[in-house]
């Protein structure tokens, strides 16, 4: 089964997707709830590229590696990439808003498909308020 998130970020095409691309970046954005945090993350942005994010809870207690490869990558469109046995793909699409975002990925069977859905659009909120605040930008 497939879970798509989606949000629109304020924010000009070009800042959203460095953002979303870049290891600075996802260490500000990549975190589901206040009482986590990305510690380090690497980039390789070509198809065959990894990436990682590391995922700590602050309080120390637990954490875990966020890796995959790149499967394809469309400049400023789309990236897909897989990790473990799953994929996901995020697309880019300028709207008259704003920078729609949307990820799709195939869900897991440890948690129950609406905390998957919650969690991965946790993360998209954060990134929004990250991209939004750094570009200056505000919603209506």
């Amino acid at each position: 089964m497939k879970i798509t998130v989606r949000t629109t970020v304020v924010a000009p095409l070009a800042d959203v997707w460095r953002a979303y691309t870049t290891p600075e970046d996802i260490i500000r954005w990549n975190a589901a709830s206040d009482d986590w945090h990305t510690t380090a993350a690497s980039v390789d942005l070509r198809v065959g590229g990894q990436f990682s994010s590391r995922m700590e809870a602050k309080d120390g207690s637990f954490g875990f590696d966020f890796a995959g490869t790149y499967t394809q990558i469309i400049p400023l469109r789309s990236i897909e990439y897989s990790f473990g046995d799953r994929a996901a793909q995020v697309t880019f699409e300028e709207t008259a808003v704003g920078i729609s975002v949307t990820v799709t990925f195939d869900a897991e069977s440890t948690h129950s498909i609406e905390q998957q859905r919650e969690g991965w659009q946790a993360i998209l909120n954060n990134f929004v308020r990250h991209v939004e605040n750094m570009c200056g930008s505000k919603k209506d």
